[in-house]
């Protein structure tokens, strides 16, 4: 019920506006997004190698309605690996399909993606495609497939909640393409997803499993204490040694647990958004966590 509360306010231009020019909202988003501009993330990917950390670099935004602002983002995205190159640091980027122009057809997005995953090969990096609301699975699978069927750098990423996720594994990994797995954070109705934790968590547990299995990269994002035990047991009994797979947490929540998991060897890296675009993917944090709500209501109350 409190997920799907927050999942509705996040809709709200109101609340929107007033988290964007407050200076709550700046304190809000200073915990989750490492900067508005690429200089503090770089510096901020820079911290995080330096506790022995990789990242994956977000550049925040998504729905962009124009071909010119889809292009606009695809040139934001080469640049930031061409940064990332430039300095050395441990990192690759993530990319959202519809801040590619996916709304305005898939030729469009699949431009922008082929553009940007072709300066990752040369750059010997790799482009991570996150995964939107059920609306765009599909699409967003079919451009995966046919930028791995190029031999182009893409991991794809795959949401627990999803009742059509075990197929999509089962087919990924015939392929052998990479995958992160997430639980999934959009708001979406009972015939396309799980919608008890309970239910997430078992088909987090079943996918984590075949995919530590698989022939491709597997990325387990979670900071579910239990998941994360039961992937490191799961890890063992397989005979994978800690580097063969890696750990995925977001910048600014449990990282206690990320520096854990480092000292003991294990492979962690941080998704790390940043930019002016900040208010969705905080919104969708909050609905995650009820840690991250009370972090909210702690900020409101020294306001």
């Amino acid at each position: 019920m409190l997920k799907r509360l927050l999942l509705e306010l996040a809709e709200s231009r109101t609340l929107r506006r007033w988290l964007e020019q407050s200076r709550v909202g700046q304190r809000l988003a200073a915990r989750f997004v490492a900067g508005r501009e690429l200089d503090a993330a770089l510096a901020a990917i820079a911290r995080l190698a330096a506790a022995d950390m990789q990242a994956t670099l977000d550049h925040l935004g998504e729905n962009v309605t124009t071909e010119a602002k889809a292009m606009e983002a695809a040139a934001s995205a080469a640049a930031s690996l061409e940064a990332i190159a430039a300095r050395g640091l441990p990192a690759d980027i993530s990319v959202k399909l519809t801040q590619f122009g996916l709304d305005l057809g898939e030729e469009s997005a699949w431009r922008n993606l082929a553009r940007v995953a072709e300066r990752a090969r040369a750059l010997n990096s790799r482009v991570e495609v996150d995964m939107e609301s059920s609306a765009y699975t599909a699409a967003t699978l079919r451009l995966v497939e046919r930028a791995h069927a190029e031999r182009l750098p893409i991991v794809a990423v795959l949401q627990a909640y999803l009742r059509r996720s075990a197929d999509d594994l089962e087919r990924l990994c015939r392929q052998a393409i990479p995958v992160r797995l997430v639980k999934g954070a959009y708001r979406e109705p009972a015939a396309a997803a799980f919608q008890s934790k309970h239910e997430v968590n078992a088909n987090f547990l079943r996918l984590m499993r075949r995919l530590l299995t698989g022939p491709g990269g597997a990325a387990i994002a979670t900071h579910d204490p239990a998941l994360i035990a039961a992937a490191r047991a799961q890890a063992r009994e397989l005979g994978l040694a800690p580097q063969r797979f890696e750990f995925q947490m977001l910048y600014g929540i449990r990282r206690d647990l990320q520096q854990a998991l480092t000292a003991e060897g294990w492979r962690v890296r941080v998704y790390l958004p940043y930019g002016a675009e900040w208010y969705p993917y905080f919104m969708r944090r909050l609905a995650e966590r009820p840690a991250n709500l009370l972090f909210l209501l702690r900020q409101l109350a020294k306001s």
